[in-house]
């Protein structure tokens, strides 16, 4: 199955909740408190986009973490690439000679192409995107087509 880590998902969690209120502070333990997720997962998540340089930390009785640019200048592919590295649908997707089927393999380029979508969106989509419902327009604007049936998915979802 395709899906991004937990912590990933937290991340752009924790990263949603600074995007709505990027002029405060918050410390690691407030952003736990808010999000209900337990501060030591919260703290790793943290020094992790912090690494990244999508916050700024600063210590102190003042202290706490904010975003290091506008939500709009973030997009979800750097969020996810903080926690479980480069995103690949496959092994192959991007790293090459890591499987023994690489020279026969005819899914491969199929595969790689379908990595290249995914990044493309998740490229396209910033912080800000994730601070309010996304519609099928947010990705038509971006050049990717939605099925009727994946539309007709996410209305039901929503």
């Amino acid at each position: 199955m395709l899906k991004i880590s937990k912590l990933a998902d937290y991340a752009t969690v924790i990263m949603n909740f600074l995007a709505i209120r990027p002029e405060q502070v918050f410390s690691a333990a407030e952003i736990a408190r808010q999000i209900q997720v337990a501060v030591p997962t919260v703290s790793k998540v943290l020094k992790l986009l912090s690494e990244a340089g999508l916050l700024i930390s600063a210590r102190g009785a003042s202290g706490g973490y904010q975003l290091s640019k506008s939500a709009a200048e973030i997009s979800l592919i750097e969020v996810i690439t903080a926690i479980d590295g480069s995103p690949a649908i496959t092994e192959c997707s991007q790293k090459h000679k890591i499987c023994s089927q690489e020279s026969v393999c005819a899914v491969r380029h199929n595969w790689r192409l379908i990595n290249q979508v995914i990044m493309s969106a998740l490229r396209g989509l910033s912080l800000a995107d994730m601070t309010k419902p996304l519609t099928t327009k947010d990705f038509v604007a971006q050049g990717l087509v939605i099925s009727k049936a994946s539309q007709k998915f996410v209305e039901q979802h929503s």
